[in-house]
């Protein structure tokens, strides 16, 4: 839109310096036409502020003016958005108001489709909780207001007008909008939606400059983060009518309605909370009854941010795990990937085909589905969770040549002459020959293997307790194998160490090599 005026301009300038000295005349001209209005009065005018996108471009670009200091091409959006050309130009005489008796408040009072326009936050003093612009008076405004700040405390102004604590100098009335619910009575939920802490928020109960665009009801009470911060900064609010309560209910109670208990557990104040009653992203990815009412500080702020929802109480501090469901720990492959992974669970939030051994592995998931009514939980206790196969470190002297050397392996990799001396000590060997499918771990080796135990012993004869080795917790039969076993063994200890070998069998330490042996 300056195009036209920025190019006669530059003809103009040309003009006068190729003139030089020579046209005193016409330049004394100049200066005499720049006076004429000089002491024009502007002090009755709100020309706004400098918000505008062509502000501080040499012209007026506000629509409410006239005359050849404006800009060719003049939208409405500019209105009391363009103050120190408009004003400059004004008092030059270069423009003057379209409406002398209307247009000189537009700005003051502009009216958008939601009602007031607070301008934007380029005061010195924005967003510290109170109103500085000088349009508006109450308890919310601050006790010192000044005409620089006018149009510039956007966000504490709009708080503030919504919560019904400033109304428009001389408006003689109180905002029609009602006093909203404070922050602390508002279920905000949890931070579950995919767009959680994106910066705006997306639960569909709520509406303003800080809401997303495109609002979906799978979001409704999953962005509490944005949707608090939004909230408490006056960027949104409540939807009339919601269908969804604001306040809080149920287990979601307010803070203050929490036993918290004390700091006395060894995680207190880590930033994380570890009382398991409670569950979200701001618990610990592993919780014990032992913290239950022991980290109050770290819980009562994971539950003011919304990062963390109460799951229920017995009484003040009594032990519960998330209502009675005991939900294991995060050890699973498939942990915290969005759907429960185990199988005591059912549902649409469920795997299609869960593990036995993802059983207590999956808690986080599996609390969140629970909790949002896509998983239902059918009984059973979660097992210890099972540890990691330990392929040792590489200091056998066969190490790195190739081939598996560790006894606890088999398989067409494997060196022909294995030595119990070699165990856990060919790591990278085995390792990468398992993941080649040329060798694989023996299954009494296995964590699986032990995790099953007990196993049943009846159809094993294991004879009598008259080795010499006998009773040293250490299965010395030669018809055994696994880590439960001995090094070494003698063809005379064959059905000699009962006691060992069956406690050792029943333990899931040591297998039949021979299931023909047995008797």
């Amino acid at each position: 839109m300056n195009a036209f005026n920025r190019i006669t301009g530059g003809a103009v300038l040309t003009l006068v310096l190729a003139a030089g000295l020579a046209t005193p005349a016409w330049a004394q001209k100049i200066n005499a036409n720049s006076q004429v209005s000089a002491a024009v009065d502007s002090s009755g005018i709100d020309f706004g502020n400098d918000s505008g996108d062509w502000a501080k471009d040499g012209e007026c670009d506000d629509p409410r003016f006239e005359g050849k200091g404006v800009a060719v091409e003049l939208v409405d959006a500019d209105i009391g958005k363009d103050a120190t050309d408009c004003r400059a130009a004004f008092e030059a005489g270069t423009i003057t108001l379209i409406d002398a008796a209307g247009a000189a408040a537009t700005a003051d009072v502009a009216a958008t489709s939601t009602g007031v326009d607070f301008g934007d936050d380029s005061s010195e003093w924005a967003k510290d909780g109170e109103c500085d612009d000088p349009r508006f008076e109450g308890t919310g405004a601050a006790t010192e207001r000044v005409e620089a700040d006018r149009l510039k405390d956007a966000t504490d102004c709009r708080a503030a007008f919504e919560a019904g604590t400033v109304t428009l100098v001389g408006s003689g009335s109180t905002p029609t909008v009602a006093p909203p619910a404070t922050a602390t009575e508002i279920d905000f939920g949890d931070d579950s939606s995919e767009w959680a802490k994106d910066g705006e928020c997306d639960d569909p109960r709520f509406e303003g400059t800080g809401s997303a665009t495109e609002l979906v009801d799978a979001d409704r009470l999953k962005d509490a983060t944005d949707c608090r911060a939004a909230y408490e900064a006056g960027t949104v609010t409540l939807k009339d009518g919601s269908d969804t309560p604001a306040t809080a209910t149920g287990t979601s109670a307010g803070t203050d309605a929490i036993d918290y208990g004390d700091d006395t557990s060894e995680w207190a104040n880590d930033g994380e909370c570890d009382d398991p009653r409670f569950s979200g992203t701001g618990a610990a990815y592993e919780l014990q009854d032992i913290d239950i009412g022991r980290d109050a500080t770290d819980c009562r702020a994971a539950v003011e941010a919304g990062t963390v929802t109460f799951n229920g109480d017995k009484g003040s501090a009594t032990p519960v795990i998330s209502g009675d469901i005991d939900y294991g720990t995060d050890s699973s492959e498939w942990a915290k990937d969005g759907e429960c992974d185990d199988p005591r669970f059912s549902g649409s939030g469920v795997a299609s085909d869960p593990l036995q051994s993802d059983i207590g592995a999956d808690a986080t998931d599996c609390r969140a589905a629970v909790a949002a009514g896509t998983a239902t939980f059918n009984g059973g206790e979660a097992k210890a969770p099972i540890a990691a196969f330990d392929y040792g470190q590489d200091w056998s002297k066969w190490a790195n040549d190739g081939e598996c050397d560790d006894p606890r392996f088999e398989g067409a990799g494997t060196n022909k002459k294995l030595l119990s001396d070699d165990l856990y000590g060919d790591a990278t060997d085995c390792r990468t020959l398992v993941e080649a499918g040329t060798v694989s771990i023996r299954t009494v080796y296995t964590p699986e293997y032990a995790a099953g135990a007990p196993y049943n012993s009846d159809h094993i004869d294991f004879g009598d307790n008259s080795s010499d080795y006998a009773d040293d917790d250490v299965c010395d039969d030669p018809r055994f194998e696994g880590p439960g076993a001995a090094s070494y063994m003698l063809d005379d200890d064959l059905k000699s160490d009962s006691v060992d070998c069956k406690a050792a069998f029943e333990d899931g330490t040591i297998m039949l090599i021979d299931a023909s042996t047995a008797k």
